[in-house]
């Protein structure tokens, strides 16, 4: 919702809120770092019915438990981490994880572990080992990270499949852009960028199946549209955005329902056809 444009005009909070409910999203997303800019942001949602996914970057297990105490004040459905350290060794990385999980298990607030570059889970294969040692770690897939880190050529081999979909078969919430194995972040609604759009689409709704297998009947699933302002997005040499950040944004909602409602139609067909037979 940052615009960051040359021209330096940054909507409020509230006109922000507004948008996005009014736009039909069902949340938000939002950092759970600053007590005063979340008690602000507390005061604002009151009312409007929209959910929220609390955003931490803890370093310590004292981090962590900080972020929890602010994300309750949002009502928070759950916590993002971005583990914001970078051992070169998997045996480094287990006590915090391991003392992470104990901490918002005791807390009773959710936390998916996010792939991420400049994080902990920067590389993918090291991620897996993590999953492999930590079989309670729970993922957020942002793919975006995963195609750029990798560089994965197009077409996406079968192998390199098979790594991204033991990522979804683990992922409990997503965020959602679209990459190239160049580029964070690519222009949607551009042609030449409707091989990445189709490929993520495709990642997405087998993680949305991948999850349906999974998740208790009144389980929810959160989608953030994440379509972040420069340097995620490229700009023109007087530093706009090429798109409008907004209306692409409107337009992953609207696939991204389609997908969701499809694989909850042939969840549904699925359960009945078994239950005739």
């Amino acid at each position: 919702m940052e615009r960051r444009h040359p021209d330096g005009i940054e909507r409020s909070i509230e006109h922000n809120l507004t948008m996005i409910k009014e736009a039909g999203f069902d949340g938000i997303s939002t950092s759970c770092i600053d007590p005063a800019r979340v008690a602000l942001i507390a005061r604002t949602l009151a009312g409007t019915g929209l959910a929220v996914e609390g955003m931490c970057f803890p370093q310590t297990i004292d981090d962590l438990k900080a972020a929890i105490d602010i994300g309750r004040q949002l009502g928070a459905l759950h916590l993002n981490v971005q583990p914001d350290l970078r051992p070169r060794r998997i045996a480094d990385c287990i006590p915090l994880l391991e003392g992470w999980i104990k901490v918002a298990g005791e807390a009773g607030m959710p936390i998916y572990f996010e792939t991420h570059r400049n994080r902990m889970t920067t590389d993918l294969l090291f991620t897996l080992d993590l999953m492999d040692r930590v079989p309670e770690m729970q993922m957020l897939a942002d793919l975006s990270h995963v195609l750029v880190g990798r560089e994965f050529w197009y077409p996406v081999s079968d192998q390199d499949e098979a790594l991204v979909r033991e990522v979804l078969d683990r992922t409990w919430a997503f965020h959602g852009r679209v990459a190239s194995r160049e580029q964070i972040q690519v222009e949607i609604t551009f042609s030449q960028h409707k091989i990445w759009l189709d490929l993520f689409l495709r990642w997405w709704e087998y993680g949305f199946r991948s999850w349906r297998k999974r998740a208790g009947a009144d389980a929810l699933l959160s989608f953030a549209c994440e379509l972040g302002p420069r340097p995620y997005a490229i700009t023109d040499r007087e530093g706009n955005d090429t798109t409008d950040r907004w209306e692409e944004a409107l337009l992953i909602k609207s696939l991204v329902r389609d997908l969701f409602q499809r694989t909850a139609a042939d969840a549904q067909a699925s359960l009945e056809h078994g239950s005739v037979a």
